[in-house]
């Protein structure tokens, strides 16, 4: 069999007139891959990894930044090098195998589906500020019915939603590097005495000042607050002229790196000393509180509030269309791989509005579920981990099956092999990172339960797969008999 006949996937795919339609553009898929970058982390968790790395979390948010780059280069040229594959699920089950493409989907399908939860809990928590006796069910259900509303529509919906979302993200971050800026220009003094200078970056114990430890203890809150910039990577059979596309935003993920992550923490800390950051508070909201805006706390919390939203749509989407793809594979029910009208994939839609549901249970579950949402969380940061680690598990695989395609390539993986086996390498040494913190440390332990029913759920699908193919012989083996009867029949 040569190269050219094993690029085509699945055969009954979507190839009966059911395909997912190509209605994101180019500023779509550009503020898809900035906002996918640019979380609730950043705004909300920066605080905590700035006391416990010190100025040194600029360094950590940089090398995981680039390995993520790396990523998304080696999921671009597996993508481009066939435009079949609708996400790097598709491509790991090509690739890797069917197994592995299970496995793959469905924890990226759980990750999206625990975040969504966590986001709506969280835009309903941020919204008692300015209404502290609506009952926590009304926004929730409101919440999820206005994005499975848009998303059903049209995938175009999705990205103007994105898109918008994305919009106040990056002009909140803008602000913050100018104002901040301009309070460093004027050597601002805050009411504690500190003031606002380049030197509050290595003056208080160095760039390191709580020396490794530190500098690893804020690996968790990274990890999560990346997590989100692969999304690009499921939107590709929804988008249009994805050769131009899907190059440009992933190119662009270094600058936006600098600007919007490394940019916002050296500003921080150069206006605030990092012993004066408080762990539990936004240090956005700190700064704009110093720089005299009053009215801070409320934009930072409609700013966190969008971010949250913007989380849930990206979770919305993401889970559809994996659990989408996985039913084209036989490897979820089949009535989830219908396609609407629209060309969006309604029953995964629907599936995961119902997913999301889970989050009114959840709060008013008590105050003791804190602790799980922490839990969960953690699973979610350790499954992204392993969603990067087999895009690059691919990747090699990739190299080493269709040698050709990456010769013809125009958008190479920078480094190549070298540059997978690093990223895998580091990857382990995240997952070892993790072990550290007892906290951290329980989500890892709960990971095993998780690969256990996939485990489950592929033995019993290779069962069915098994039955089916007896099946389909056995019917083939009946036509067979009677042509042959009815043409000795003739005779």
């Amino acid at each position: 069999m040569t190269e050219q006949n094993n690029v085509s996937l699945n055969p009954k795919a979507p190839e009966q007139g059911e395909r997912l339609h190509r209605g994101l553009s180019n500023r779509h898929i550009q503020l898809i891959a900035i906002g996918g970058a640019i979380g609730t982390g950043l705004f909300m968790g920066s605080g905590r990894a700035i006391s416990m790395a010190g100025p040194s979390v600029i360094f950590v948010y940089m090398l995981i930044g680039a390995f993520i780059f790396l990523v998304l280069r080696a999921m671009g040229e597996i993508l481009l090098s066939n435009l079949r594959y609708k996400s790097f699920s598709d491509f790991t089950t090509d690739l890797v195998g069917p197994m592995g493409g299970f496995f793959l989907g469905w924890s990226y399908w759980f990750m999206w589906v625990v975040t969504a939860v966590a986001d709506i809990i969280a835009i309903v928590g941020y919204l008692r500020l300015w209404w502290p006796d609506l009952q926590a069910w009304i926004p929730a259900l409101a919440v999820i019915g206005v994005l499975l509303t848009l998303n059903l529509v049209s995938v175009k919906n999705f990205g103007e939603i994105e898109f918008w979302f994305s919009m106040i993200k990056i002009v909140a971050i803008v602000a913050l590097i100018i104002v901040g800026g301009a309070m460093v220009a004027i050597g601002f003094t805050s009411p504690s005495g500190a003031q606002a200078s380049v030197a509050n970056l290595w003056n208080d114990g160095g760039m390191f000042p709580n020396h490794f430890i530190g500098f690893l203890g804020a690996f968790q809150i990274a990890v999560f607050a990346f997590m989100g910039s692969e999304l690009v990577g499921t939107t590709a059979a929804e988008t249009k002229d994805p050769e131009k596309t899907l190059p440009r935003a992933i190119n662009a993920v270094p600058v936006r790196i600098m600007v919007f992550y490394v940019g916002a923490l050296v500003t921080i800390l150069m206006v605030t000393p990092w012993r004066l950051v408080s762990p539990d508070r936004s240090p956005f909201v700190a700064m704009f509180t110093l720089a005299g805006l009053g009215i801070a706390a409320h934009i930072i919390n409609f700013v966190v509030i969008t971010s949250a939203t913007s989380s849930a749509n990206s979770g919305i989407f993401s889970t559809s269309r994996m659990a989408f793809g996985l039913a084209r594979e036989r490897s979820a029910p089949q009535f989830l791989g219908k396609i609407s009208k629209n060309g969006v994939p309604r029953n995964a839609l629907f599936l995961s509005a119902v997913m999301m549901l889970s989050s009114i249970v959840l709060l008013y579950a008590g105050d003791s579920i804190s602790s799980a949402f922490n839990l969960v969380t953690t699973v979610a940061a350790v499954l992204v981990i392993f969603a990067w680690a087999m895009i690059m598990v691919s990747y090699l695989m990739y190299r080493k099956k269709f040698p050709s395609r990456h010769e013809k390539s125009k958008f190479r993986l920078p480094g190549g092999r070298f540059s997978a086996w690093l990223s895998l390498v580091f990857f382990a040494f995240t997952i070892g990172v993790l072990t550290m913190d007892e906290e951290t440390l329980r989500g890892l332990l709960a990971m095993p339960v998780w690969f256990a029913i996939l485990g489950l759920g592929w033995f019993f699908k290779r069962r069915a797969d098994a039955r089916r193919e007896e099946a389909i012989s056995t019917r083939t083996a009946q036509i067979a008999i009677v042509e042959a009867s009815e043409i000795f029949s003739a005779r």
